[in-house]
């Protein structure tokens, strides 16, 4: 009887009903995926898919692919957090305009955004011809691969922070004002703190992007074996030779690399969260 009262009670219509859509979407869209990768690694064995992953090739893919997609997190995080907070605090000509571009990367095919980024950065665009004749190169290097990761990652983390600094009132820095606190310290030890667990989760949002793209990439990449292949790369090269088994082992490996970085960050954004309810 209380159980039945307590399913009466939920603010939540149909609650029943909605946990078992919503478990059984999550199973078929995530779970089985993840699931059905695992079970092909350990058809495989844990010993071959450890002998496909320990290759000089491989190794240099996945630190290339994880490095650089946390490097462009990192840089999203910062300069889509400021963008987010003139997008939210100024009015300014072109706001709207400004504003509506931020999506842009939501809409734009990866292939388009690669092709595009290439015309651009290539030694006969208009910025690659400027660092060609400043003696430097961008596409079909690492800082061509960064800059499209930097792309196709920054409206997550300034769509995720913009509408917390919407919704911070001015009256709070104001306030800290009047009680003798400067700009640095109002930023850092009133703004800041409110913003960290949005600006962790856009972070992580870019962070996951970045490292499973691929169409944006490849144009740009030049993918070159050591230098400048990605590991998605690697795993559609598999496929297309037929190796079903190397490419989920490689799947694998990304997969268990991105769940420790995102259960870290998630551990981070737990901390921050009880740290600002002590405050």
């Amino acid at each position: 009887m209380a159980l039945a009262f307590r399913l009466q009670k939920s603010p939540m219509p149909g609650f029943g009903l909605g946990m078992g859509i919503t478990l059984a979407m999550l199973s078929l869209i995530v779970i089985l995926p993840v699931g059905a990768l695992l079970a092909r690694g350990i058809s495989y064995g844990p010993e071959a898919v450890w002998a496909t992953i320990n290759t000089p090739r491989v190794w240099a893919a996945l630190y290339l692919s994880f490095r650089l997609a946390f490097l462009a997190a990192l840089f999203n995080l910062v300069f889509g957090t400021l963008l987010a907070w003139v997008l939210a605090r100024y009015d300014f000509p072109g706001r709207r305009l400004v504003d509506a571009l931020v999506d842009l990367p939501f809409a734009l095919p990866t292939a388009v955004a690669g092709i595009a980024l290439t015309a651009l950065y290539a030694p006969n665009g208009i910025f690659g011809g400027i660092a060609r004749d400043l003696g430097g190169k961008i596409a079909y290097t690492q800082w061509g691969i960064l800059i499209a990761l930097i792309f196709v990652g920054l409206p997550f983390v300034t769509r995720t922070v913009q509408p917390v600094i919407a919704e911070i009132e001015q009256e709070v820095e104001e306030a800290s004002a009047t009680l003798g606190a400067g700009r640095f310290h109002t930023l850092r030890r009133v703004i800041l703190p409110m913003l960290l667990p949005a600006a962790l989760t856009g972070f992580a949002l870019s962070l996951a992007r970045a490292v499973g793209e691929y169409g944006s990439v490849i144009f740009i990449a030049g993918n070159l074996p050591m230098k400048t292949e990605i590991a998605p790369l690697l795993i559609v090269i598999k496929l297309e030779e037929f190796d079903y088994d190397g490419a989920a082992a490689i799947g694998i490996a990304m997969l268990l690399i991105s769940f420790s970085m995102l259960l870290a960050i998630n551990l981070i954004q737990i901390w921050s969260r009880r740290r600002i309810g002590h405050v």
